[in-house]
């Protein structure tokens, strides 16, 4: 069953998940260097492959009021050289807020500094991914009598 791949580059790492086959859950993968971009693109097209990877989600930085600024024009541009260099579609997600979510849930499991530097990225890839797969899910059914979550 196919998979997706799920980006957070930066311009020192990028930070790669996967969903599982259902594409139920994102799983952390590890954490790869953007340059020289020869090597990632190898790196990634073997990954790709391994995995029947049928579609990317980058994560797109966007302001907090919801624009784009040069942070997101560098996150466009990167997925357009990932799609062309893995010949896969590229989709994006939102990534507000996930280094910060992924550093805070680093810091509450206890990880030392210099291991929160090593898979931070490959955990804010992960939190971009699963929001996006969650995105994708309908929405449950509730049963007569229970609240309405809206």
């Amino acid at each position: 069953m196919p998979r997706i791949l799920g980006l957070d580059p930066g311009t020192k790492r990028v930070g790669v998940a996967l969903s599982d086959p259902t594409l139920l859950i994102a799983s952390p993968h590890t954490v790869l260097e953007a340059e020289p971009r020869s090597r990632l693109a190898a790196a990634l097209k073997a990954l790709c492959r391994e995995k029947e990877v049928d579609r990317i989600v980058v994560g797109l930085p966007l302001r907090m009021d919801g624009d784009e600024g040069p942070a997101a024009e560098k996150a466009r541009a990167f997925a357009a050289w990932a799609g062309e260099a893995l010949g896969l579609p590229v989709e994006f997600w939102d990534e507000r807020l996930s280094t910060v979510t992924a550093q805070n849930a680093l810091i509450e499991g206890g990880a030392r500094r210099e291991k929160r530097r090593e898979v931070v990225d490959m955990i804010a890839a992960q939190i971009v991914l699963q929001h996006y797969l969650d995105s994708r899910r309908p929405p449950e059914p509730f049963a007569f009598g229970d609240e309405d979550p809206r």
